[in-house]
């Protein structure tokens, strides 16, 4: 029964473990924030979704690229486009919370929202999206 609650409890365990040691070192923990990129159909609705992340504060930043050509299968077929994508920076732990609210506003059926960890990069950096984005 011990054994049954340790191996429960070990996520929460060593991500408590992981803070603490971020905390007293000063040093980054891989994967605790994280890029999400979310495909528009075009500029306008790039502005409007990226303005609403920012003010639900669901992210620190969120960069709005230019135009690109894209390919793609829709129900069977090959299609090919052009799309603005959004590249959105956050806490890794706001991640599930910023996709539900971006499907629920995304004009397209199945928007593309996929997020990939940080790994390392500018310390600062780093911590002015921990200053931005609420932990809860």
């Amino acid at each position: 029964e011990v054994l049954t609650l340790l191996v429960l409890m070990y996520p929460l365990l060593h991500g408590l473990a992981l803070q603490l040691h971020s905390a007293v070192t000063g040093s980054y923990v891989p994967g605790t924030h994280s890029i999400a990129f979310v495909n528009c159909l075009n500029e306008q609705i790039a502005k409007d979704i990226a303005r609403a992340i920012m003010d639900k504060k669901l992210a620190a930043y969120v960069n709005i690229l230019p135009k690109s050509s894209a390919l793609y299968f829709w129900k069977g077929e090959l299609e090919e486009s052009t799309e603005i994508l959004l590249l959105v920076k956050t806490r890794t732990s706001k991640i599930g919370e910023l996709s539900n609210y971006i499907r629920s506003i995304h004009p397209f059926e199945i928007p593309e929202i996929i997020s990939l960890p940080i790994d390392q990069g500018n310390p600062l950096y780093l911590k002015w999206i921990e200053e931005n984005v609420p932990r809860n």
